[in-house]
């Protein structure tokens, strides 16, 4: 199968390639690229451990630049080629695990690390009017389907480096309403389809385990201030490499629906799914979703908008011969906080969420013109009691997992340059109720950011 993709792939490219050199005229072909860079510095403190030492599990301060180079050929409106390289490099004030401090000599001499194949892809928009439109390669969903909820990142284990898909869509425009998008996605361990630059002696791990999978996605908008995208997604996880909730071998069939209303100044937006299939031997049957309630009031001085909602992913309950932890697909992913997609390292795997039952309010205000703050308050409940961990501060009697308080202030110099800072304090709910021990420790997470398009 991956031999049939990458050649699948090679012979799009090429293909493409020829057609336009063999046709192009002036006015038919636009070149365009680009340079992107991010530059970050994080604080972590007790993210995955929830143990004040100062070498913990979680304990982070360090610096990361990722910089991309992308370049892009159109040819007229029909068949584009896309593609980027990327390299971020890491330098550690502080890297701890397991109660002593790691040293990596290569990244606290800065080194150059790996320059990777981000994305690489082909589009042939509505070929002869056809209308279907196909993008083939290695590409971004992020941001495309239903807030993130189920597809944004295709590899999490290099954190946000990148987030791509190696992937075959193809778009129906059914009519002028509705759209089915259908997809099929294949990720190895690590990158073994496109050449790595510099690759270390030990690749990076891009998942826990092979995985892949397809989905059929339905946007409709045929009612006014509605949109209604129900979907069906197949996935399949390996067991080899595999660690916590990823340790079997795993067949995930998710049925659901995204929807959103907006009649002014409210606008409401949820999501509701379920999953069945099988957990190595065991039966799967899961629930996750959604539901959240925004308040506009732009007429009023920093126009306000408040928001309150409320997240289930269901827990698996160790009674039971089936598993019914919910699965987050494609989303392994800070989707509702940075620090808090950490604690579940030593639950269920790195940024898996699960178990989980969350009640959110916020509210973000525009200050001036180029400034934005947002202020939200979550108090976490696990659905399900887990089991104990190595690290032992999971082995509380409740299921009141605690308080995470989260603010961010995003300032835009201009279209190029564009900056963030990000604050997250976690408090750890003890006692006859408290999901972790008297061990546990409060987790703090900082980030200043500051990013560049040109």
């Amino acid at each position: 199968m991956r031999r049939s993709v990458t050649v699948l792939i090679l012979m799009a490219f090429i293909a493409a390639v020829g057609l336009m050199s063999a046709q192009a005229q002036d006015d038919a072909v636009k070149l365009k690229g680009g340079v992107y860079e991010r530059i970050r510095h994080e604080y972590w403190k007790n993210n995955q451990d929830m143990e004040d030492t100062y070498y913990g599990g979680g304990d982070r301060n360090f610096f990361r630049f990722k910089t991309s180079l992308w370049g892009q050929v159109d040819y007229e409106e029909t068949f584009s080629l896309f593609g980027k390289l990327t390299n971020e490099i890491k330098s550690y004030n502080l890297l701890g695990s397991g109660g002593r401090k790691v040293y990596y000599s290569d990244h606290r001499h800065w080194d150059p690390d790996e320059t990777i194949f981000d994305n690489l892809y082909i589009d042939v928009k509505r070929p002869a009017d056809i209308p279907v439109s196909f993008r083939i390669g290695r590409q971004d969903l992020l941001n495309q389907y239903g807030e993130n909820f189920l597809i944004c990142d295709g590899t999490p284990g290099d954190g946000s480096r990148t987030f791509y898909f190696n992937a075959l869509k193809a778009s129906w425009y059914m009519d002028g309403e509705n759209t089915l998008d259908m997809m099929y996605m294949k990720t190895p361990r690590d990158d073994q389809w496109l050449p790595v630059i510099n690759e270390d002696k030990n690749p990076v791990v891009l998942t826990t385990t092979a995985e892949e999978g397809f989905a059929f996605y339905w946007k409709n908008k045929s009612v006014k201030n509605l949109a209604l995208e129900p979907y069906f997604m197949y996935k399949h996880e390996d067991d080899d490499y595999g660690s916590g909730y990823q340790s079997k071998s795993s067949k995930i069939r998710t049925v659901g629906a995204f929807s959103k209303y907006s009649i002014a100044p409210w606008t409401l937006h949820g999501q509701l799914a379920h999953q069945s299939g099988e957990y190595g031997d065991d039966d799967r049957q899961a629930v996750g979703g959604y539901l959240f309630a925004d308040l506009n009031l732009n007429d009023s001085e920093m126009n306000p908008v408040l928001n309150a909602g409320y997240v289930y992913l269901s827990g698996n309950k160790q009674r039971t011969p089936k598993q019914e932890g919910w699965n987050p697909l494609w989303c392994r992913f800070p989707i509702y906080s940075e620090l808090y997609a950490q604690a579940f390292q030593y639950e269920s795997g790195n940024s898996y969420w699960t178990n989980l039952s969350m009640y959110r309010i916020g509210v973000t205000l525009i200050p001036f013109k180029q400034a934005k703050f947002n202020l939200n308050y979550s108090f976490l409940r696990a659905n399900e009691l887990v089991a104990a961990n190595a690290t032992g501060n999971l082995s509380g009697t409740g299921k009141n997992r605690g308080h995470l308080i989260i603010g961010k202030l995003d300032y835009t110099f201009n279209k190029n340059i564009s900056s963030y800072l990000l604050g997250e304090y976690f408090i750890p709910n003890h006692g006859s109720n408290g999901f972790y021990t008297d061990a546990a420790d409060p987790a703090i997470f900082i980030r200043t950011q500051l990013e560049l398009k040109f």
